[in-house]
C-alpha cells in the first residue's frame, strides 16, 4: 500500500507501544506503516530483496534444524510476475500483534509487494498474543477464500489444527517466524521467513558485556510460551554471556505471556536483587517495561539490552539511556520475502525450507543508519533529536 513519507512517520510514532484491540468474536484488520523502498519495489522490473543488506553470517536455524537461507537469494523475474498477476489471486495476513514498529514494517511490507504481484489482500488480523483468538481468526479468514495465507502462530500446538483445516482447504501457507506444530516444509506449507534471533540474542548479550565492562549481575526476562523465535533470543543471550563472559552472573529470570507484563517482572527482579546491572528483554515492547521500572526503580544506571529497534527504545539509544542497544531484525526485508515466497508457491517454484535475514547490532553510533536501513525511512524527529 503506497503511502507518504510523513504518513509513515506519524503512524510508527503513534503505534509504537501499542497492541492491537478487537473483540473475540471478530477477526481485525490492522495497517502496515512503511513507505517502499523503490530500490527494490519499483513499479517494474523482477521482485528481489533489498540489495543493500548486509552479508552477515545468520546463526539461526529453523524450528527443525533447517539450515537458513538468506533472503537476499530469494527473486521473482518479471515473467512470472506477469502470471502472478494473471491469475488474481488472494492473500490473507494473520498477525499474532501489531501495533509496534515491526510489525507495522512487516505488515506494511507484505501489503507492498502483494500490490506489486497483482495480489488482493482480503484480510489483516491481529490475535493479540492470544490463541485462541487467533484459531477464530483463521476461521473467520478462510471464509474468504484466500489462496495464501501468511501467518505467525501464537502458540504453534494450540493453532495448529486451524491451520491444518487452512490445509485442507488448499491454501498455501507461508509462515513467519515458526510453523504451527506437525505441518511439514514443501508438503504443508511452502517456507518459513524470520531474522536471526540466536544472532540477535548473542548481539545482545555481547552489548550487555560491552556496556557493563565485562563484569557483574544481569537478569533476564523471557517470553514463557512456546513462542520458538523468542525462545531462541533468550537462549542465545544465556548461552553466550556464560560461554563468553564468565565474570558475569546471572542471577535473575523473570517469565511473561502478556508483553505488557515487562515492567512487573523487571520490578520484582530489581527488588530481589538491588545490585543487578543489567536486564535483557525479548524485543522492545517488554524492553519498555523493563525501562519503567528501573526509573521507578531509581536506577537510571540500569543496562537494559533487547531485541527490535522501535521508537521508544531508538530515543533510549541515542539519548544515551536505559537501553544501550540491541540486536534489529530486517522487518520490511522479511515481509518482502514472504511476499516472494507465497509467489513461489503459486508458480510451483522450490522454495528453501527456512529464509533468514542477518542480525543488525544497534547501538548509539548507528541508531539513526540502522533505522534507515531497517525501515527503508529515515528516522523519526525524536530519535534524530535526541541523538543530538
Amino acid at each position: 500500500m503506497k503511502k507518504n513519507l510523513l504518513l509513515s512517520v506519524l503512524l510508527l510514532l503513534v503505534f509504537s507501544v501499542i497492541i492491537g484491540c478487537g473483540n473475540k468474536e471478530e477477526a481485525q484488520t490492522t495497517e502496515g506503516s512503511t513507505e517502499k523502498n523503490e530500490n527494490y519495489l519499483s513499479e517494474s522490473g523482477p521482485l528481489t530483496i533489498n540489495p543493500e543488506i548486509p552479508d552477515i553470517e545468520v546463526l539461526d536455524k529453523g524450528p527443525n534444524g533447517e539450515q537458513a537461507v538468506s533472503a537476499k537469494s530469494l527473486q521473482l523475474t518479471e515473467e512470472e510476475l506477469q502470471k502472478i498477476k494473471d491469475g488474481n489471486y488472494k492473500a490473507a495476513i494473520v498477525m499474532h500483534y501489531s501495533g509496534t514498529d515491526y510489525m507495522n514494517a512487516a505488515v506494511g511490507a507484505m501489503q507492498d509487494t502483494f500490490e506489486k504481484m497483482g495480489i488482493e489482500v482480503v484480510a489483516v488480523t491481529d490475535a493479540q498474543f492470544k490463541a485462541e483468538k487467533q484459531v477464530n481468526d483463521i476461521e473467520t479468514v478462510l471464509a474468504k477464500d484466500p489462496d495464501i495465507m501468511i501467518s505467525v502462530p501464537v502458540d504453534a500446538v494450540s493453532t495448529a489444527p486451524a491451520y491444518k483445516k487452512a490445509v485442507e482447504q488448499g491454501v498455501k501457507l507461508v509462515f513467519m517466524d515458526g510453523a504451527a506444530e506437525g505441518l511439514e516444509a514443501g508438503k504443508d506449507y511452502i517456507s518459513i521467513v524470520s531474522g536471526d534471533n540466536y544472532g540477535n540474542g548473542a548481539l545482545a548479550a555481547d552489548i550487555m558485556a560491552e556496556k557493563i565492562g565485562g563484569k557483574g549481575k544481569v537478569g533476564i526476562v523471557y517470553h514463557d510460551v512456546n513462542f520458538f523465535v523468542t525462545k531462541n533470543r533468550s537462549d542465545a543471550f544465556e548461552a553466550t554471556i556464560k560461554e563468553k563472559y564468565p565474570d558475569i552472573e546471572i542471577v535473575a529470570q523473570g517469565g511473561i505471556t502478556d508483553p505488557n507484563k515487562g515492567e512487573e517482572v523487571a520490578s520484582a527482579m530489581l527488588t530481589r536483587n538491588p545490585d543487578i546491572d543489567g536486564i535483557f528483554a525479548p524485543w522492545d515492547v517488554p524492553a519498555e517495561g523493563v525501562m519503567a521500572a528501573a526509573r521507578t526503580a531509581g536506577r537510571d544506571d540500569l543496562v537494559v539490552t533487547t531485541v527490535d529497534l522501535g521508537t521508544n527504545v531508538a530515543i533510549s539509544i541515542a539519548s544515551d539511556g536505559i537501553v544501550q542497544g540491541l540486536g534489529a531484525q530486517l522487518p520490511y526485508d522479511q515481509g518482502v520475502a514472504q511476499g516472494i515466497l507465497s509467489g513461489y508457491a503459486i508458480l510451483g517454484k522450490e522454495a528453501p525450507p527456512y529464509v533468514a535475514s542477518p542480525a543488525i547490532e544497534v547501538t548509539k553510533e548507528n541508531v539513526l543508519d540502522a533505522w534507515k536501513l531497517i525501515y527503508g525511512v529515515e528516522a523519526p524527529s525524536t530519535v534524530k533529536d535526541a541523538w543530538k
